[in-house]
């Protein structure tokens, strides 16, 4: 991966939607198996910046970098071949199949197209061990539509799982989450293996000084600070633009 060890290298990125630069020369290194969060208040360029990743958007200039390739023109399928996933804010289960169902056609897509399954039981055993590494051991075959919201989350992250990655963006884990279900996804994402790089985009602070080794923060989609969560607690320009206004932080 080259002297610098980043798994993601992200630089110079810019994204403009017509006058308005959503990005604006965005640099950024996560190291493989590092936790790092990315905030700012609304309309900073988080989502963008997720979304260029993926490649849903193609940036207007700038380049990434996944483990030394450069990906930047790269399809989201590809992506996922060579290790990126994405755990989305919107629901992106298919509501009518059981929770196993949905984790066995993630495990499936893994050898190529979505295929049938079931025949050999090998995607649905690994789908339930996967299910129970989430805390749905018991909920297998219930219906993703008769999942509670936060069951719900937990089973797009272990959906998320399925497809192996090495890296995972999670973006909003929490959202719509009770405090009892936020406790409980935060801790479930602690207890990933390590060798797994997570990218973490979350409102609540709570969760970030939890899950984050490192923290980024965007504003007007520029990088304002960039450093380890005391670092960022301290920042007096981090406090004027969102910690101070957005949220009270221990």
């Amino acid at each position: 991966m080259g002297a610098s060890a980043a798994l993601i290298e992200v630089h110079d990125l810019t994204r403009t939607f017509g006058g308005v630069r959503a990005l604006d020369g965005v640099t950024l290194a996560v190291r493989a198996g590092e936790r790092r969060a990315v905030i700012g208040p609304n309309g900073a360029g988080k989502t963008t910046l997720f979304n260029v990743l993926t490649g849903e958007l193609s940036p207007t200039a700038g380049s990434v970098r996944l483990a030394g390739r450069d990906i930047t023109r790269a399809t989201t399928w590809q992506r996922a071949r060579w290790g990126l996933a994405r755990m989305y804010q919107r629901n992106e289960l298919f509501a009518p199949l059981s929770a196993r169902e949905n984790v066995a056609l993630a495990v499936a897509s893994r050898a190529g197209p979505y295929r049938l399954f079931g025949s050999s039981g090998a995607e649905s055993k690994m789908a339930d061990e996967l299910l129970a590494k989430v805390g749905l051991a018991g909920r297998e075959s219930s219906a993703a539509r008769a999942l509670s919201h936060g069951e719900r989350r937990q089973l797009e992250l272990a959906v998320s799982l399925a497809q192996g990655p090495e890296v995972l963006l999670l973006d909003e884990p929490t959202a719509g989450m009770s405090p009892a279900e936020t406790a409980r996804i935060t801790e479930l994402i602690a207890s990933l293996d390590r060798a797994l790089t997570i990218l973490i985009v979350e409102h609540d602070m709570d969760v970030v000084f939890r899950l984050a080794d490192r923290i980024s923060v965007l504003h007007e989609g520029r990088v304002i600070a960039d450093g380890a969560p005391g670092q960022i607690r301290g920042d007096v320009r981090v406090n004027e633009v969102y910690l101070g206004k957005a949220v009270t932080v221990g």
